[in-house]
């Protein structure tokens, strides 16, 4: 359920006051929220280049190498999905967003410490959750604070770009770096550092908001926003769930994750075993999908600001199914690199069908609900079941499945798009 606006009756003149939209405070909360979001990410797939080097030294096999991957999934689904009801119920997001950087930090930190597998599986499964919080808080933030003309570059930003900068190219070469210099351990222990830096960051940059309260209804008025329309503005909770959008995205979201964990999980696994690069070539060849995720996590909401969402996600989620594949036929590095780049596409996609779409769909007291129950969903089955039943199929019949199976989910990501519904401003506009 929404917030009720009449519960802020008595708490007219509590001297709260919502954030500002647009002008330099849009900038400044986009680099704080951008910092976070990547570093969740940097986070979350350290595992993955590093599994190479602790992999036998804790005596795991594929499928444990997938339960490891998808776990912090499952983690990540049932945090974002009682966050997401949480925030819109309680209408806060800034003390939630600070504790769950301050969790996460702490326990991938401790993640060095483990002795076996069922100790490294508690651990991640507790990050998980907590990095779980961070989009369903972060984006109807970012929604609120940014001009509606670049609302899905700034979403971008923040989900797609954020996360390529820091967990895609600056992850493989850092947590490599350190693993080769100073033991795998270290690199999970480092992590302490940046998050506690991240945390004060909001707590002294970032404001509150509240949507529901009658401060920010005004500012809304007096900014003249783009408002809903009666029908949209009536949408209860099971209502959103029946739209066609929704219920598109959520389905998109499993074979998204399916595509996305899977080849995260087990490209760094099929380069060291099947193909024989040593720690430098894999993380050169892989850094290739942090730039892509750096460039087309920004340019792919950008572009569908202009030419709409649903060609934005037909077009480059046809791109993304040719990306696991490139890691299977091609041997040379640094023209793996280039493939990469050029078409992991689909986490620019990821911004438009997890929080884009949906925030231009649903009214915005439903907004976190329905982002967190996206994620949850996607992450569940596409990223839990999906790279765990990829490891049991690679134990028996080689490494080489888990990429098919990735093309493969980006190619039906690429037919369900087609029923999607245009909600982009200016295409609306337009038409």
């Amino acid at each position: 359920m929404p917030s009720d606006p009449r519960r802020y009756d008595r708490s007219d003149n509590d001297g709260y006051r919502p954030p500002p939209r647009g002008g330099a405070y849009e900038n400044v909360l986009l680099a704080v929220l951008f910092a976070t979001f990547g570093f969740v990410f940097f986070d979350r797939l350290a595992l993955n280049f590093l599994s190479p080097y602790f992999k036998a030294e804790l005596g795991l096999s594929n499928s444990d190498i997938g339960l490891l991957g998808g776990l912090p999934a499952l983690a990540w689904a049932l945090s974002g999905l009682a966050m997401g009801y949480l925030s819109d119920r309680v209408d806060r997001r800034k003390p939630f967003l600070i504790g769950a950087i301050v969790l996460f930090t702490a326990f991938s930190a401790l993640s060095g410490l483990v002795g076996g597998l069922a100790s490294l599986l508690l651990l991640r499964a507790v990050m998980g959750g907590a990095e779980g919080a961070v989009l369903p808080l972060a984006q109807p933030m970012m929604i609120h604070s940014s001009r509606p003309r670049r609302r899905g570059l700034n979403m971008g930003l923040v989900q797609g770009s954020s996360a390529g900068l820091l967990g895609g190219v600056l992850g493989p070469i850092i947590t490599v770096y350190l693993a080769e210099a100073y033991g795998w351990r270290m690199a999970f222990l480092a992590t302490v550092v940046p998050g506690a830096i991240l945390a004060l960051l909001v707590l002294f940059l970032v404001k509150d908001l509240r949507l529901q309260h009658p401060a920010t209804l005004a500012q809304d008025r007096a900014d003249r926003i783009e408002t809903e329309s009666a029908e949209r503005s009536a949408m209860t909770l099971s209502m959103a769930l029946r739209s066609r959008n929704v219920l598109l995205c959520l389905t998109i979201s499993i074979f998204y994750l399916t595509w996305f964990t899977t080849t995260q999980t087990f490209a760094p696994l099929y380069l060291s075993e099947v193909k024989g690069f040593n720690g430098g070539q894999m993380s050169s060849a892989l850094a290739g999908i942090g730039m892509a995720w750096v460039v087309w996590g920004a340019l792919v909401p950008g572009i569908s600001d202009r030419i709409g969402r649903r060609p934005a996600m037909v077009g480059f989620s046809a791109l993304a199914v040719i990306a696991p594949m490139a890691v299977i036929v091609i041997d040379s590095p640094g023209l793996l690199f280039l493939a990469l780049a050029l078409t992991y596409t689909g986490l620019g996609c990821f911004t438009l069908m997890m929080a884009t779409i949906p925030a231009e769909t649903v009214p915005r007291h439903l907004v976190a609900t329905c982002l967190g129950l996206i994620m949850g969903i996607g992450e569940i089955f596409g990223g839990f079941v999906a790279p765990w039943i990829a490891g049991v199929l690679s134990d028996s019949f080689g490494l080489q499945v888990s990429m098919f199976i990735s093309a493969a989910a980006a190619a039906i990501v690429v037919a369900l798009s087609l029923g999607l519904r245009e909600t982009a401003p200016a295409r609306m506009q337009a038409s």
